[in-house]
């Protein structure tokens, strides 16, 4: 049975699969187009930070961190790579979308990187409703990044 909870990250699965992330946009991102959060980066207050479960097994994970009373950002979209292709960042971001709404928010913002690698994660936010804006929250014009938004109301 899939579980999606709020994490205060303290646990080792959770720190290895975010290092796990952080080193693959590493690896793949110029580091001046990087903004994946590390464990510190979103321990931040305004942050709130979910794993997802199937029983015992960690699969994935997703954030949003608040930017005003009206706006979120998505972050730290993550599946495990042995449970890819059984739906865990659909999941996923359609928990994020539905916290965002509970909370009020009338929009939810994400940046993503723009070569072909990401291309799956860019048709997932497209089936979600997402559509590409400017940069926004501090941002910048990137030819490695794009930026997206899912408006609420």
């Amino acid at each position: 049975m899939r579980t999606i909870v709020i994490d205060d990250l303290s646990g080792p699965r959770i720190a290895a699969l975010l290092q796990e992330h952080v080193d693959e946009m590493r690896a793949i991102t110029p580091p001046e187009s990087k903004h994946a959060l590390d464990l510190d980066g979103l321990r931040q207050p305004d942050v709130t930070f979910w794993s997802v479960y199937d029983g015992d097994e960690l699969v994935g994970c997703g954030a949003l961190k608040e930017l005003d009373a009206a706006t979120a950002e998505v972050k730290s979209m993550r599946t495990a790579a042995a449970a890819q292709r059984r739906g865990v960042a659909s999941a996923v971001l359609a928990h994020l979308v539905a916290a965002g709404r509970d909370r009020g928010y009338t929009r939810l913002y994400l940046e993503t990187g723009s070569a072909a690698f990401f291309a799956p994660a860019r048709a997932l936010y497209e089936k979600f409703g997402f559509t590409y804006c400017e940069p926004f929250a501090g941002y910048r014009p990137d030819p490695n990044s794009v930026h997206m938004i899912l408006h609420l109301t």
